[in-house]
C-alpha cells in the first residue's frame, strides 16, 4: 500500500454556523455550505469549456505532472477567469513543486470563488497544516468534513489527524483517524496510523488488528509489514513474526525498513 496525503484529488484519481468571515483569511474560514463544484454542471459554455481543461489538468496531476497541469488550469482560465476549480488545480501544482506563496494565492483566490466547497477547504487545510499553522488548517478540515453535502468526509478527517500529528497530540490524532475509518472502513492510511498509534502507546493487540484490517483491504507496503512484525514480536507471536520477516525479505529487500531489520534495530 503506499501512503499518501488524503488530498482530495490525490485520494480521488481528493454545518456550517456562525458569523460570516473572510475566506480568504487564514485566521478564520467561510461559514458558507456549499456543493462541491466538483458535482456541480458548468453554469457557462466557458466554464464547460475550462471544466475539460481543469479534469485533463487533474489527470496530469495525479501521476506527478504538475508543469502539464499548471499548463491546463491557466488555459482554463484563459476560458473562465473566475472558475475557481482552476485556482485550486494552480494551488495544488504550486503546493508540490513547494512554490508556497503561490499556492497560498491561488487557494485563497479558489476559496473566494466558491467558499463553501470542501474539497477547496481539504485541500487548503492541508496546506495550512503544512505550513506551521495547524489551528487554522484543522478548522478548514473540519468546516470540509461537516459538509453534508461532501461524499468524501473521511478525507479531511484523516488529513486532521496527520495535523493532529504534527503536533504531536497522539490522542486527538486517533479521535480523528477513527472517525475517518467509520466514514470510509477502507481507509488505508488511517488503518495505518491507527495501528501505528496504537504500537506507540504500548497497545500491540490494537495495532495488531487495525494492520489486520489494513492488510485484507489493500497490499501491504515495507513500513506497514514493519510495523507488524515490531508488533508481533512486541506479542511473543514468534510464527506472525517470521511471517512479516519473510515478507521484507521477498518483496522489501531495498526498504530502510529491511535495513533495520538487518541491524536488529526494532525500535
Amino acid at each position: 500500500m503506499k501512503l499518501k496525503l488524503t488530498l482530495v484529488t490525490l485520494a480521488a484519481a481528493a454545518v456550517l454556523a456562525g458569523c460570516a468571515t473572510n475566506p480568504a483569511s487564514t485566521s478564520g474560514a467561510s461559514t458558507t455550505v456549499s456543493r462541491p463544484m466538483s458535482d456541480i454542471t458548468p453554469a457557462t459554455p466557458a466554464d464547460s469549456r475550462a471544466r475539460v481543461h481543469v479534469d485533463l489538468g487533474m489527470a496530469y496531476f495525479e501521476v506527478g505532472r504538475y508543469d502539464v497541469a499548471l499548463d491546463e488550469a491557466k488555459i482554463a482560465l484563459n476560458d473562465s477567469p473566475n472558475y475557481a476549480p482552476a485556482y485550486h488545480l494552480l494551488a495544488l501544482a504550486f503546493m508540490l513543486i513547494e512554490e508556497n506563496a503561490a499556492a497560498r494565492e491561488n487557494f485563497e483566490r479558489a476559496l473566494r470563488e466558491a467558499p463553501g466547497d470542501p474539497d477547496f477547504n481539504n485541500s487548503y487545510g492541508w496546506f495550512l497544516c503544512t505550513q506551521g499553522q495547524e489551528q487554522q488548517g484543522l478548522d478548514r478540515l473540519a468546516l470540509a468534513a461537516r459538509n453534508p453535502y461532501y461524499r468524501y468526509p473521511s478525507r479531511p478527517l484523516t488529513n486532521a489527524g496527520l495535523c493532529y500529528l504534527r503536533l504531536k497530540d497522539d490522542a486527538a490524532a486517533e479521535v480523528q483517524f477513527l472517525r475517518a475509518v467509520q466514514a470510509d472502513s477502507a481507509n488505508g492510511q488511517a488503518l495505518y496510523q491507527l495501528a501505528d498509534i496504537a504500537y506507540r502507546n504500548g497497545r500491540y493487540d490494537q495495532a495488531r488488528n487495525h494492520l489486520i484490517r489494513l492488510h485484507q483491504q489493500h497490499n501491504s507496503s515495507a513500513a506497514s509489514v514493519w510495523l507488524g512484525l515490531r508488533a508481533e514480536r512486541r506479542l511473543g507471536n514468534h510464527d506472525a513474526e517470521a511471517s512479516y520477516a519473510s515478507q521484507l525479505q521477498s518483496r522489501f529487500v531495498e526498504s530502510e525498513e529491511f535495513k533495520l531489520f538487518n541491524e536488529g534495530n526494532f525500535e
